[in-house]
């Protein structure tokens, strides 16, 4: 009958707000412990003083996800009022960021993360930061990563070269896989640019045994 029905629905919205609080309150205490380790994860990926907000939107009408909508707002400098995520970061700060998030919360359904931009303005310790905290992540998913740093690029378990050709007026691109010889090569390049020395050599190959035994 109808009364029934009513009564079964009411009953209904009484779980629905009792559950629906529950995520919420469950929500704001998860939303501060993660700001905390999301920003100690940016401050060591040379983003010194970046703010990084997960809020909760309320919705006019409650969804299979709850009573709000999750947004995380971004302020990478000191002083600048944090805004939404996907309109103020760079794209090297989205890749660093997205990387700091896989560091606090590794689990994931997603196969494969692609890294570009990564290792934009940052150099020495950072990078070589950078490329530990990739192989820490690549332990559980794929991971491809764009870099032209060389303390990124020792931490892969492969590493591809692309190269641009010209051919009949036609400009092409092809991927090569390297061995370790190559790899050892161009990682050099990398360090020493155009004219690879004996001595880059050997630090190219120091550089790969570290990065093998991280």
């Amino acid at each position: 009958s109808r009364h029934n029905l009513e009564a079964e629905r009411n009953k209904l919205e009484e779980e629905l707000k009792q559950l629906g609080g529950e995520l919420t309150a469950a929500r704001i205490k998860g939303a501060k412990k993660l700001k905390h380790a999301l920003e100690g994860e940016a401050h060591q990926l040379a983003m010194k003083g970046a703010v990084i907000e997960p809020t909760l939107e309320p919705l006019s009408e409650p969804r299979s996800s709850g009573f709000e909508k999750v947004e995380f707002l971004f302020s990478p400098n000191p002083g600048e009022i944090p805004r939404t995520l996907g309109r103020i970061a760079s794209g090297g700060e989205l890749s660093r960021l997205m990387l700091a998030i896989k560091q606090v919360l590794p689990d994931s359904d997603v196969p494969t993360l692609i890294f570009d931009e990564v290792d934009t303005g940052i150099g020495g310790a950072t990078s070589e930061l950078v490329g530990k905290k990739l192989k820490n992540v690549a332990a559980c998913q794929q991971v491809l990563c764009i870099t032209h740093l060389p303390q990124v690029a020792v931490f892969a378990d492969q590493q591809l070269r692309v190269e641009k050709l010209i051919t009949d007026g036609r400009t092409t691109t092809r991927i090569l896989e390297l061995d370790l010889n190559e790899r050892t090569r161009e990682v050099a390049r990398m360090l020493a640019g155009a004219t690879v020395t004996d001595s880059a050599l050997k630090h190219a190959a120091e550089m790969l045994a570290a990065g093998a035994k991280s």
